[in-house]
């Protein structure tokens, strides 16, 4: 089976032939990838600082779309066929940066029709991190305000689509150069991160501080809650929570699997409620090409890795 992924932690993505998936125990699925997303956290798993469940060598990833090859028994009506998309862990034998990926059918969810299975492979893992931020941590309310910290991300522009969503006023945080894609997703306002005052700035449009906080930017947490009034709430993403103070809640927020909540966002995303932008598609030859764009930075669009497909398909678009 081709796949992308590591020989030892802390060495170099590169193209791996790893035997075929075994067979399928109950509660599972087999899918054929057609598409997988990646963000920084895979390179987090590269270096050995998120436990996987397994050790290398080892494919990469944790999310994929594709279609549905086989079911084990108990798999909760999923059939061989269906397009499907999943954020799975721990993982059962193999990442998802590979031509088949097993997954537990409870992390799974069908795509909808209309949903390109490229923005589905990049879905799960983001959209999972932002809707447990703001209905769990934050239990954002309609009329609240809301501060996103780093919504020129992906997962930070889910923040703001979600929040939105959800009837708050948001004022979000980004460079000057995606202030204006940040106010197309719904955003009331953005503040330049990069003035050292932004937080004051923050309070003063929201009259005195905001309900709540997201923190999707690195080492941002403490900065965001510098924006929230005296019992409010600040939910971070980035394993920095900063001490309790003034009577604010904080939450550190780490993705769990959930393929109901799962299919409500690609719901969501099938309505255009959630977007996601796609930067750039690589085979898995160019994983590692791939992930260093990732850390790079792709202006708040997504990377995604094709494993069905070959490099001359880079940059194509997938369909169903």
């Amino acid at each position: 089976m081709r796949a992308a992924g590591i020989r030892q932690f802390g060495g170099e993505v590169e193209y791996l032939e790893l035997p075929a998936p075994r067979a399928l125990r109950a509660g599972e699925v087999l899918i054929d990838v057609r598409a997988c997303g990646m963000g920084n956290w895979d390179d987090i798993a590269r270096a050995g600082g998120w436990d996987l469940g397994v050790r290398p060598p080892m494919a990469l990833g944790v999310e994929a779309a594709g279609l549905v090859a086989a079911a084990g028994d108990a798999a909760g009506g999923v059939r061989a066929g269906d397009p499907v998309t999943t954020h799975s862990l721990p993982l059962r034998e193999q990442g998802s940066w590979a031509e088949q990926f097993i997954a537990a059918a409870a992390h799974v969810a069908p795509v909808p029709a209309g949903l390109p299975l490229d923005v589905a492979g990049a879905l799960p893992v983001p959209a999972l991190t932002a809707d447990q931020a703001v209905t769990d941590a934050l239990d954002v309310q309609a009329g609240q305000t809301v501060l996103v910290n780093g919504a020129g991300g992906v997962t930070g522009g889910i923040l703001v689509q979600l929040a939105v969503h959800l009837g708050a006023t948001v004022i979000a945080t980004a460079s000057e150069h995606s202030a204006g894609h940040v106010l197309a997703m719904g955003a009331a306002s953005v503040v330049d991160y990069h003035q050292p005052d932004w937080p004051e700035q923050v309070r003063q449009l929201a009259g005195g501080g905001v309900d709540a906080a997201a923190n999707a930017a690195r080492a941002g947490a403490a900065d965001a809650m510098r924006a929230v009034r005296d019992g409010g709430r600040l939910a971070t993403i980035t394993h920095d929570p900063p001490d309790a103070g003034r009577g604010i809640s904080v939450h550190a927020v780490e993705v769990a699997p959930d393929g109901a909540r799962l299919a409500r966002l690609t719901r969501l995303a099938a309505e255009g409620v959630v977007t996601i932008d796609i930067g750039g598609q690589y085979p898995l030859e160019q994983a590692a090409t791939a992930l260093a764009q990732v850390e790079r930075g792709a202006r708040g669009a997504a990377i995604v890795l094709r494993p069905a497909g070959s490099s001359r398909m880079a940059g194509r678009p997938l369909a169903q």
